[in-house]
């Protein structure tokens, strides 16, 4: 058995010299504890040795990418020519296909290979003569470095550490002036407490307040470079009637240099972002232009990487920034978030509240794609950043205006939509809904009203009803003569009542006193005398 060995020096071919000692694959390695035990296992047979370190940085990435090298094939075809019959011990399974199909040679990559790589590797200074231990060493450090910079594909305008690192410092500054401009405002404010509701500007208040000092000098100081002439004027009137305390030179002096910190700061910040903005230009321009410096420099920094960024899906990109609203959303069962760090883009920002989360899809999803041509392509212009831009403009305003347009298909026809008929049915309105009692009919029956079995106090009151509508009824006929016919109609079903009470009156036994008797025979008499004058 021939064993394939690979180094930074060069490749190395081992005879196996008893192959009964690698029987047991965990006692093999006693027998690579000294390099005679070494020797006594395996023997150098062929070694080929790179010229410099670019041969070597070819040969490795070639094994790295699963490919065969011109040094190896010359190398494998000399074995091949020689000892044929013999079987390849190789340490990548992928390279042994390769090696099967180039040059016909049967590899073994097993458990009991892996242990005698170990092995080697441990005794290879021993194994591989003419070559020593501080050379060895130095070449591997060599071709260390040339393959990681081949990994990286080094380039100082690609490198996107700057920009996370630049974003991160430009939140501290942020921060910071904050905090520094609070402090600012409210000391000063002891002194003279109307300038901060005067100056809203926080650069332009310290700058104030460096170059004037104390409140006095204000009605004497020339303000135009620094403020308008409206508020210079409101200044120097506010200054002359000021309800702040005095303070001493010191606390002034420590005020002022307290100003001149806040403006470095903030000359620093703008200098920052300025170079932030190359940064993202060069390295991500689509990206860029899609949602701007700011958010697609937090973007990368969140992710760790331009590359890491490529790698997440649109649904990721939308919602990074948001793990704590997302998780808490699953935890609880409610509505996952819409949009995270994308939130702060223009294109969102722009948009009514209800169409926030449209947008915020949209633009994740040209975003995924703009991040990954930045990430693997190989052009640098902005070209496709401009064109999507376009687009999700053009789809925000379609949003806005509430078109009628086909989503699928060309998107340019409008959808049709039927012309709009107002038809009015005219309904009348139906009395018979307003009461659920049963309808009665104005005529009863004699033996219907025998059968009823009524008090006498309700019968006196109707009496006193009909009396009272008979005497309206009167009153009608004068103004109304056409009305005689209905007249005499009533006239004729009240005597028939009034025959029908005097009957029932008669049958029931008399409830009432004896004073009751004669009313009712008086209120008789009175209807019999109207009747007969009528």
């Amino acid at each position: 058995m021939l064993v394939l060995f690979e180094t930074a020096a060069g490749y190395a071919i081992f005879k196996v010299l008893d192959e009964s000692k690698l029987q047991e694959v965990d006692s093999i390695w006693k027998e690579f504890e000294t390099p005679e035990k070494a020797n006594k296992v395996v023997k150098l047979k062929h070694f080929e040795k790179f010229q410099d370190t670019t041969e070597a940085l070819a040969a490795s990435t070639a094994l790295v990418e699963g490919k065969i090298g011109k040094n190896l094939k010359k190398v494998l075809r000399k074995i091949a020519a020689k000892e044929a019959h013999e079987q390849l011990a190789i340490a990548d399974a992928k390279l042994g296909g390769v090696i099967k199909d180039k040059v016909n040679i049967s590899c073994v990559h097993t458990s009991m290979v892996t242990e005698l790589m170990r092995g080697i590797r441990n005794q290879v200074d021993g194994l591989i003569t003419g070559i020593s231990s501080r050379e060895m060493a130095a070449m591997s450090l060599g071709l260390a470095h040339s393959l990681s910079r081949y990994k990286l594909k080094f380039s100082p305008d690609k490198v996107d550490t700057m920009i996370v690192q630049a974003i991160s410092l430009l939140d501290d500054l942020d921060k910071e002036l904050n905090n520094y401009i609070m402090r600012c405002r409210e000391w000063y404010g002891w002194h003279f407490p109307e300038l901060g509701k005067v100056i809203t500007d926080n650069l332009a208040y310290c700058k104030c307040v460096r170059a004037v000092g104390d409140r006095i000098n204000f009605a004497t100081f020339d303000l135009s470079e620094l403020l308008p002439e409206e508020v210079e004027t409101e200044v120097k009137a506010a200054a002359e009637i000021s309800m702040g305390t005095e303070v001493s030179e010191e606390d002034i002096n420590n005020i002022l240099h307290l100003c001149d910190q806040v403006i470095e700061i903030s000359e620093y910040r703008s200098q920052l972002y300025d170079y932030l903005k190359n940064r993202m230009m060069a390295i991500a321009p689509n990206l860029t232009v899609l949602v701007g410096e700011l958010v697609g420099a937090r973007l990368i920094a969140h992710a760790g990487s331009l590359l890491n960024l490529a790698k997440h899906p649109a649904s990721t990109v939308q919602i990074l920034g948001a793990e704590k609203a997302l998780f808490r959303a699953l935890k609880t069962r409610k509505d996952t978030p819409k949009y995270g760090l994308i939130y702060h883009a223009s294109l969102v920002g722009q948009t009514t509240p209800k169409n926030k989360g449209k947008i915020s899809r949209m633009l994740a999803a040209k975003a995924a794609l703009a991040i990954r041509y930045d990430a693997l392509g190989e052009d640098t212009n902005a070209e496709l950043g401009v064109e999507t831009r376009a687009k999700l403009e053009s789809r925000l305003r379609h949003l806005e205006e509430k078109g009628l347009k086909r989503i699928s298909g060309t998107g340019k026809a409008l959808a049709r939509a039927e012309k709009y008929q107002h038809k009015s049915e005219v309904r009348t309105y139906d009395p018979s809904g307003d009461s659920t009692l049963p309808a009665v009919p104005k005529k009863r029956k004699f033996e219907e009203v025998e059968e009823e079995e009524q008090p006498t106090e309700i019968k006196v009151k109707a009496k006193k009803a009909k009396v009272e509508v008979v005497q309206e009824e009167e009153e009608i006929e004068e103004e109304t003569p056409k009305k005689k016919k209905k007249k005499k109609k009533i006239k004729v079903e009240e005597e028939e009542a009034e025959a029908v009470e005097v009957e029932v009156e008669e049958e029931e036994p008399s409830t009432s006193t004896a004073a009751e008797t004669p009313k009712k025979k008086k209120k008789k008499k009175k209807k019999v005398k109207q009747e007969e004058d009528e």
